[in-house]
């Protein structure tokens, strides 16, 4: 069970993850917004900007403060490190 850092001491299980993206487009924008509406939404950026959202394998989406890229890079830095 790998635990990956979301930002603000926040973490999620890494093989629940099925992408990390960004919120920029239309697309994801309404997704997410159907999330909040559906209650499957989880916000983790503490009130900052979202800055990646996180789909996961249980249908929700976990809202972070932190570039997709920086945690797409302590994924692939924990998966090294075995």
């Amino acid at each position: 069970m790998k635990l990956v850092n979301i930002g603000f001491g926040n973490t999620v299980l890494a093989d629940k993850i099925i992408a990390i993206v960004s919120p920029d487009s239309a697309p994801i924008k309404r997704m997410v917004q159907d999330a909040k509406d559906n209650g499957n939404a989880i916000d983790a950026t503490f009130g900052r900007k979202t800055r990646a959202v996180l789909i996961m394998s249980s249908n929700h989406i976990v809202l972070s403060a932190v570039q997709a890229e920086t945690i797409a890079g302590r994924i692939d830095k924990d998966i090294s490190n075995e």
